[in-house]
């Protein structure tokens, strides 16, 4: 009988969505997503990759009007030369002939390498360029590209005769000894002509910007091959050494001015040949036959020495050069035995940062560097930052008059609970290396105007956005008493502001925003100026930059705004002229508008852009910045169109406390009113400003997919919930059960078929759902924190942080420690009334969760356990937050469909519902089969 009306409700299905398809788990491997998106300078072509899955990406190049120029599989990035002639970009082996390479236990070094392919876009020709490591294109010229042989090259035999002459046998022991590290051949090729250089045995390359020079240096091999530093110049093709050195002498940072006209490097010889012992810091400049040693640590004041970890970066007028010192390492006893090493963690009450964030940072705290510079016009070094002083930040490209330092070393403690970290602020003067005091305990100041003039940022402690003129340290209060901070802020803590455009041109005004709006501040005497005037029709302005070079807004330039409407949710582009101060909406509707890309050099001004829904993939579509006649020329997915998919529509309830609220309602696209469909809900805080969101098809590491379920016939809910400090459960019982219940009494959702899912903090809520109420007949809960009070003691493995900041001032919203507030802690705990649970329930926590402490989920699994609660729990070994691994992530989707089909649907019950699988049957009997006899 069961049989004869599933095949009943097949053919009504069928008949109602015209053949459509029902959506299977298989299905969902059909999407392909947009990857890489880069339009040409000239604004003439574009590319683009198509991914689909795991499997192997495809890329695109097309006209600006869709035509198709060229489609390459197995291709990896993708980029134009600078005068748009050239599309080059890598390919390889395909994955899945990579995948069973492995599986025949080939040796890495022997699996196929990358190609790299030049496409002349006006001769239509392509060139390959087999067993390349990697490619660079300078990024303000078009001359040439670079690139890396991957295998390492053997040094050519040594001939030459000398009385010392090594035997045939010592010759070729010692050779071999040096020849795991010999570098790469480094291949500079004219893109026009095809004419190549062959620089040998490289180990590091820098292009300056505007890429007619070249800096890199060799290891020599031996030392008869020349090893050292080199300058290249590409338009010669003539290489000049800058420094000789032994074949052990190591470079860990070069470095090279936007013109090429200066260069810098750090040496650190480690060889017992040299007589360099500590690192020190060379340059060359245009002119100079060889480079000139600028920083020797050894003699160094501060006893620091130089650093191989910082970056070398030269000020935008070339007259700067900013590095970093590092104090002594710190050395490991290597004569001691294993047995011999204590090994015991000495946890102190009172070190600024926790002992497990120590760990994860001991990394980057061995490469610690204090940034400093030096001056070639002074032929000076200037100290910036200290051991105290760690943290620095300079301005307009290095060009800055001053740079800023904080310490918050003397906050590091509290931020442990408090969440938020100021910082003692003093002011260094860039061409003297005097130190003015800013201030202490500084809450958001780290950041500098464009130009550096002004310190400026947000301070939650007081809702305030500011500004320190640096030239006459005036502190100017900017939004002092005004709304500039999140007005639906919900959490027992200081609200966060809505950001800052940015600022204009000679860090003459600063751009914020407000909920709405977009605001100028004259950031001396705090005078503003409403922009937008978007509050009345809740319309929601900000700033797109799409000059990716872009530092300061222009003031004579017409702006890109996006737009968002508050009430109705949609989207769209608008454009406003700062002199005219004129505002004009380009384009808006029911969808999200999205990433424009512009030519950078295009006087048509033509861009790209997507525009998506939740029926429309964010396919890329082709304008003018006037956004006439906008068209579409990508189709992503044409496959869609075959498949029962899905509608979005917005909902409106009033909570149990009297608060007016939205949500998204999913439905089938074959609905029938007259129906009652099986529901689930989903939820996390506030998701409705999502509604024209496009979901692919996909295997989802933690919640369901709307379209397949969807399609399967299914209506999804997902809620909005907003907080009282404190009553975090209560807060999501009041707004999300009351927006079940309107949805029942709409007559179409099946009240004893409801499921509910969510993760992390949807996991929580969830969990004390189900203790508060049997509406919901299935339930999955992802990483779930069942006990607060546990919890709170816990720590955050992936940052090494304690968890207490979380229930005292953000997500968890307790809003206070569990001595203060116990009975709070208690009452949002679901662990105290899991005896009243009824609804099923399948948790997922992985063993290797950095977010929340897996024993979390495993408390909650062996509670219902031992009171005999139907209740499943999946551990993905090794596994994060949730399962990343592919296979991983098919199979929770697999299960968790499985167990809402088998309690909202009736569907047959899975074998690893029934039984389990038993660890001997591990990763060899995954369960998917139904139980004998439930099918009849």
């Amino acid at each position: 009988m069961r049989i004869l009306l599933a095949l009943g409700m097949l053919c009504l299905t069928m008949t109602v969505t015209a053949q459509k398809k029902i959506m299977q788990h298989e299905d969902k491997a059909l999407w392909n997503r947009i990857r890489n998106v880069n339009i040409s300078n000239s604004g003439d072509h574009m590319l683009y990759a198509l991914e689909k899955g795991e499997k192997d990406q495809t890329l695109k190049l097309l006209s600006i009007k869709g035509e198709e120029l060229l489609s390459y599989n197995r291709s990896k990035g993708g980029q134009f030369s600078y005068d748009s002639n050239y599309a080059v970009f890598a390919i390889n082996a395909w994955k899945d002939s990579i995948r069973e390479m492995k599986r025949r236990k080939v040796k890495k070094k022997d699996l196929p390498k990358d190609t790299l392919m030049i496409y002349d876009i006006k001769s239509k020709s392509l060139q390959k360029i087999p067993n390349v490591k990697s490619y660079k294109m300078p990024e303000k010229w078009s001359g040439i590209v670079a690139y890396m042989l991957e295998a390492p090259q053997p040094p050519k035999k040594d001939t030459t005769k000398t009385k010392e002459a090594d035997s045939v046998k010592t010759k070729k022991k010692k050779l071999k000894k040096v020849s795991k590290d010999n570098g790469f051949h480094l291949v500079i090729r004219n893109l026009e002509t095809g004419v190549e250089d062959t620089l040998k045995y490289v180990h590091r390359y820098a292009i300056a910007k505007e890429g007619r020079h070249l800096v890199y240096a060799t290891s020599g091999v031996v030392d008869s091959l020349g090893g050292g530093v080199y300058h290249y110049d590409v338009d010669k093709s003539a290489k000049t050494q800058l420094l000789s050195s032994h074949h052990k002498t190591k470079y860990p940072q070069l470095g090279i001015s936007e013109s090429g006209k200066r260069i810098g490097f750090v040496i650190d010889a480690d060889s017992t040949k040299s007589l360099i012992k500590t690192p020190q810091l060379y340059a060359w400049n245009q002119g100079d036959s060889t480079a000139n040693m600028i920083v020797d640590s050894k003699d160094n004041a501060s006893k620091l020495l130089v650093s191989g970890d910082q970056n070398l970066q030269f000020s935008k007028n070339e007259d700067r050069l900013f590095f970093g010192l590092r104090t002594t390492p710190i050395v490991q006893d290597t004569t001691l035995l294993d047995e011999e090493i204590v090994n015991v963690e000495v946890w102190t009450y009172d070190e600024p940062r926790l002992y497990t964030v120590q760990e994860l940072d001991a990394k980057n705290d061995k490469k610690k560097a204090y940034l400093t510079l030096y001056d070639f016009n002074k032929k000076q070094m200037i100290p910036i930052a200290d051991t105290t002083y760690d943290r620095a930040r300079y301005g307009d490209e290095g060009n800055s008059t001053y740079a800023i330092v904080g310490n918050v070393t003397p906050y590091q403690l509290q931020s442990q609970w408090t969440a938020q970290l100021p910082m003692d602020m003093h002011r260094v003067d860039l061409n003297t290396g005097e130190r003015q005091q800013l201030g202490t305990k500084i809450y958001g100041g780290s950041s500098l105007s464009p130009k550096g003039k002004y310190l400026y940022g947000y301070s939650r402690k007081d809702s305030t956005w500011f500004t320190y003129n640096l030239q006459t340290l005036k502190y100017t209060a900017l939004t002092k008493g005004k709304q500039f901070y999140n007005e639906l802020h919900d959490y027992p803590d200081d609200p966060y502001s809505y950001g800052s455009a940015g600022w204009t041109e000679d860090d003459d005004r600063f751009l914020i925003y407000d909920r709405f709006d977009i605001w100028a501040f004259d950031p001396d005497t705090g005078a503003s100026e409403n922009l937008t005037n978007g509050r009345a029709s809740q319309l929601r302005y900000r700033y797109l930059k799409l000059d990716r070079d872009e530092r300061s807004i222009p003031k004579g330039d017409t702006w890109m705004l996006s737009t968002f409407n508050e009430a109705n949710k949609h989207g769209g582009f608008a454009s406003y002229h700062p002199k005219k101060k004129t505002l004009k909406t380009l384009i808006a509707g029911p969808y999200v508008y999205e990433r424009p890309w512009l030519a950078q050099q295009d006087k048509k001004e033509r861009l790209l852009f997507t525009r998506q829904s939740f029926t429309e993939f964010p396919n890329l579509w082709s304008t003018t910045t006037s956004f006439k006649s906008p068209k579409q020329i990508t189709d992503a997915n044409p496959q869609q169109s075959d498949y029962n998919w899905g509608t979005a529509e917005m909902i409106e309830w009033v909570s149990l406390d009297g608060k007016p609220l939205k949500g998204m309602l999913i439905k089938p696209e074959n609905f029938d009113p007259n129906k009652q469909y099986p529901m689930i809900v989903n939820f996390y805080e506030k998701s409705s400003d999502r509604l024209y969101r496009h979901r692919l098809p996909s295997y989802g590491r933690s919640t369901i997919n709307y379209p397949f379920y969807a399609s399967r016939g299914y209506v999804i809910f997902n809620p909005d919930v907003s907080y009282r400090d404190g009553y975090p459960g209560e807060s999501a019982f009041n707004c999300v059960i009351p927006g079940v219940t309107a949805l029942i009494d709409k007559g179409f959702i099946d009240k004893d078929n409801i499921g509910v899912q969510g993760h992390s903090w949807g996991g929580y809520q969830i969990a004390y759902l189900v203790t508060k109420t049997d509406i919901f007949k299935a339930a999955e809960s992802g990483a779930p924190v069942p006990n607060m009070i546990s919890a709170y003691g816990g720590i955050r493995w992936w940052t090494g942080l304690s968890r207490q900041f979380q229930y005292e001032h953000t997500q968890s919203r307790i809003g206070g420690t569990p001595w203060e507030y116990p009975q709070r802690y208690v009452e949002n705990s679901p662990i105290f009334n899991i005896d009243k649970i009824n609804t099923p329930l399948l948790i997922m926590h992985n063993d290797a969760d950095g977010h929340v402490p897996w024993y979390q989920g495993i408390e909650f699994f062996v509670s219902l356990r031992r009171l005999g609660k139907p209740s499943w729990f999946l551990n993905y070994n090794g596994e994060p937050h949730w399962p990343l691994k592919w296979q991983n992530r098919i199979d929770f989707n697999i299960r968790m469909a499985q167990f809402f089909d088998y309690y909202l649907k009736g569907e047959p019950k899975p074998v690893w519902m029934e039984r389990g699988v038993p660890a001997l049957e591990k990763g060899i009997n995954q369960g998917y089969d139904y139980v004998e006899g439930d099918k009849d």
